[in-house]
């Protein structure tokens, strides 16, 4: 009784938690994926400061992970809640990782003997994985996970494994937990590009994604931090960014601005002119929505830099035997430009979890029609939703920012832990 458990374990509940757990009030913190950090761990930089993503991101998994107040559920879902605010029992679904966290050193010699290679998920499918595998090198909890839909049963990672951690089966459980109150911080599912055909994703090789360009940007991703050409390996000449794409558009019903795709869009064009200024690279796009502190002077550092920005939106992309070709109208002047970029990046839309609906049925809360969680108030509070006790922090509720989502998580963990001690002096 008094504990809270915090649902998502990105930037935005990895801050809650810490808060929460720093005023003295236990946290468990669930995860559903094999490492805590979320999408943050996947980039390089964070805009506008060009600060590496994870030297940010990592000491704060590592508090996590050595606080005495917080347990982490990694693998584990929410399947239940009931109750109300300060008597809530939370039921939790563990699933197996076929590995005993006690025994497993993430010492690697079962991923390196390994024969499967299979999607890496974590690399945007620019790399592959093995069937028994980390997410990353700086993951938290620092040990592996065994894929059991893929892994072959060849037996070699048992043989390997000195310790003896590695489990031949292993059982879903389930896991109760009373608590006073619950934050919510499932984040967000990243537009999926091949719901615009014309874009050609996934049938031009040629076509990648704002994600899959951060993968291969980052110095630790499947490319060493070399932006390639998925043809032919080459480094291209000229890049061309086409912006909104799962954003702003009334035609798949995302009515809404992504918030961060113009701003990650810049912060990878500016890193591309420093490593390789030669290149030639136009940044294809409706409005530039630069709107936080320092955002605008990143922009014009941008355009210093030699970034071109058209406005103006491609309607398809093609390919002939030269390459790829695109089709602009600036709507500045009216000009139709014929664009022969070696690289086209498809700057992503983001939008509610796919979880975002189950996890609003467990605790009874409303969604809004966009799909992200509603909630009290638009504008007065935040984070509060209609019932008492469970609160919304991050980009469960719209598009956010890393700062923003800090933000907001700590105005959520400062609720939840008022509840916690109302709860505890009870």
């Amino acid at each position: 009784m008094g504990d809270v458990i915090v649902i998502g374990a990105g930037i935005a509940g990895i801050q809650a938690a810490l808060d929460i757990a720093g005023h003295g009030i236990p946290v468990h913190l669930v995860e559903r994926e094999p490492s805590i950090g979320g999408h943050m761990a996947q980039l390089d930089k964070t805009f506008p400061t060009n600060d590496c993503s994870m030297c940010i991101l990592s000491p704060k998994m590592v508090d996590v992970a050595r606080h005495p107040l917080i347990t982490v559920h990694t693998c584990a879902e929410v399947e239940k809640i009931e109750g109300e605010v300060g008597n809530f029992t939370v039921i939790i679904r563990q699933h197996p990782r076929y590995v005993d966290p006690k025994l497993c050193t993430g010492c690697g010699d079962c991923i390196e003997i390994c024969p499967v290679e299979v999607y890496n998920r974590f690399d945007a499918g620019i790399g592959v994985r093995k069937a028994i595998y980390k997410p990353h090198a700086q993951a938290v909890p620092d040990i592996v996970i065994k894929d059991a839909e893929h892994c072959i049963e060849c037996g070699l990672c048992y043989d390997a494994c000195g310790p003896g951690a590695i489990l031949r089966k292993e059982e879903e459980e389930t896991i109760t937990i009373t608590a006073a109150s619950i934050v919510i911080t499932t984040g967000y599912t990243v537009f999926d590009a091949r719901s615009k055909e014309q874009y050609g994703h996934l049938i031009l090789p040629d076509v990648v994604t704002s994600l899959e360009l951060e993968r291969m940007i980052n110095a630790s991703g499947p490319t060493g931090g070399k932006i390639k050409r998925l043809s032919n390996g080459a480094v291209p000449k000229s890049i061309i960014f086409v912006q909104c794409v799962g954003s702003r558009d009334m035609s798949i019903d995302r009515p809404y601005c992504s918030c961060v795709c113009c701003m990650q869009a810049i912060k990878n064009a500016i890193l591309i002119k420093e490593k390789q200024p030669e290149t030639e690279i136009t940044l294809c796009y409706m409005d530039i929505r630069a709107y936080g502190k320092g955002y605008e002077e990143y922009y014009e550092r941008a355009k210093a830099l030699g970034v071109r920005f058209l406005r103006g939106m491609p309607s398809d992309i093609l390919a002939d035997r030269n390459g790829l070709i695109l089709q602009v109208e600036n709507s500045e002047n009216s000009e139709v430009q014929i664009l022969r970029p070696d690289l086209v990046v498809l700057s992503l839309g983001i939008g509610p979890s796919d979880k975002a609906a189950e996890i609003a049925s467990a605790c009874g809360i409303p969604l809004e029609k966009t799909g992200f969680f509603k909630p009290l108030h638009d504008a007065m509070d935040t984070v509060a939703t209609l019932r008492p006790g469970i609160y919304v922090a991050g980009t469960t509720t719209a598009p956010r920012d890393i700062p923003d989502s800090v933000a907001s998580g700590g105005s959520a963990a400062m609720r939840a832990y008022m509840d916690a001690v109302r709860t505890r002096s009870a």
